[in-house]
């Protein structure tokens, strides 16, 4: 399933837009700004259209009821979107971010010497160029290799 994790609900990110009406009826666009992994800003659009005959048919609801329509099925397009590119949307400021899934960092920490004890060489095995272990290297057996 497609990982979505944004403060507001993601239509609170999309830009609306119509086009110069022609003879053949209004074009209307949605668009979704995004910031990419390599740091590029992007977007994914939308577009519907609405007849002179449907808008007619419809009567004056006609635009908010097409745009109803046309934003659940962007969203699903979204969706399937990210899930096939296997792809993460999320981020908390006015354009969301778009990263592979599963690789986004969500808080960096100082290393804490005392709970990596042992993870790090000593600075005469460094200074000598030499990875040999040594009784200094040895990890206690309820240790593992990542602390």
């Amino acid at each position: 399933m497609a990982s979505i994790d944004l403060p507001r609900a993601l239509q609170d990110y999309f830009a609306f837009a119509e086009t110069t009406p022609t003879r053949n009826g209004r074009r209307f666009s949605i668009t979704l700004p995004y910031v990419r992994a390599d740091g590029r800003l992007d977007r994914l659009q939308w577009w519907y259209h609405l007849s002179p005959a449907k808008e007619k048919a419809l009567g004056d609801s006609a635009p908010d009821a097409l745009r109803a329509e046309a934003i659940v099925r962007f969203r699903v397009h979204i969706e399937r979107w990210l899930q096939h590119t296997r792809q993460d949307l999320f981020g908390d400021g006015a354009i969301p971010q778009v990263g592979a899934e599963g690789n986004r960092v969500v808080a960096a920490y100082r290393v804490d010497p005392v709970a990596s004890d042992g993870m790090l060489q000593d600075e005469e095995t460094q200074e000598a160029g030499g990875s040999t272990p040594s009784e200094s290297d040895h990890r206690p057996a309820n240790k593992t290799a990542f602390g």
